[in-house]
């Protein structure tokens, strides 16, 4: 495997910057923390995209709350969209019934991912269950899924940075940026 060009050679623009994303956070944090002031909650960060995103939205949600992960392929590698097959590759420990959970994504594209999460947990009886992403492409949706909190609506362009990659990498970037599809080759 060759090592990645840098970031700057494959970005085509910023299409989210670090204080909007930082300031939107917060305002999502504030909503969820009046939205189940003086209830459980339990937030399920689905790995390993929205692990930026949920670091900083915990710290911005002033009620108490449990965490937990859960991993899931839908994308093949170097893939841009997904294949529409989900798998569940890591399991939550937690028992959410009777819980109020809240699941947090990097992006909503199709939709059959969150679908098939959602009706996955539904039939583990919480009290609640809701979505949040950070990002949501509803141009690509080809599932019904109820999304409570948004971040950013996109237009359907292949976004990097802030937890999501690009072939594995470029997660650590501070910003959401659009990928330049005349410059980046995949990884074989």
């Amino acid at each position: 495997m060759s090592m990645p060009l840098p970031y700057q050679d494959v970005l085509a623009e910023v299409l989210v910057d670090e204080d909007s994303l930082q300031k939107r956070i917060a305002e999502l944090g504030q909503q969820i923390s009046q939205d189940y002031a003086g209830e459980d909650l339990l937030i399920i960060c689905i790995l390993r995209g929205a692990v930026l995103f949920l670091t900083d939205l915990m710290r911005k949600i002033d009620i108490p709350h449990t965490i937990d992960f859960m991993a899931v392929a839908s994308y093949g590698e170097g893939a841009r969209e997904s294949s529409g097959s989900v798998r569940i590759t890591m399991d939550i420990r937690t028992d959410i019934r009777d819980r109020n959970v809240l699941i947090v994504e990097d992006i909503i594209d199709s939709g059959l991912t969150l679908a098939s999460v959602m009706e996955l947990l539904e039939a583990r009886h919480p009290k609640s269950l809701q979505a949040c992403t950070l990002l949501d492409k509803t141009s690509r949706r080809k599932a019904d899924v109820p999304i409570r909190y948004v971040g950013f609506d996109i237009k359907d362009k292949f976004v990097f940075g802030y937890g999501l990659d690009l072939d594995e990498y470029y997660r650590d970037l501070p910003f959401i940026g659009v990928v330049d599809l005349e410059k980046y080759q995949p990884s074989e």
